[in-house]
């Protein structure tokens, strides 16, 4: 084979490409996914937080 053939089967390969886009669209789902686990978890944090300050405030309440 060429060089002119090999180099103009490689230019014309698109496998390549395809795995590169497959792997942009893995990373942007990954990249949604951490996001949404990050506001989760400040939600839950945050939630767990007004838990404890009732259950202080009620114990506190209940001793005097």
């Amino acid at each position: 084979m060429s060089a002119k053939i090999f180099l103009k089967h490689i230019a014309e390969d698109e496998q390549g490409a395809t795995a590169i886009e497959y792997g942009l669209i893995v990373a942007l789902i990954a990249i949604a996914i951490i996001t949404a686990i990050q506001g989760l978890a400040a939600e839950t944090a945050n939630l767990w937080n007004g838990v404890e300050s009732k259950a202080v405030e009620a114990t506190s309440n209940a001793r005097s």
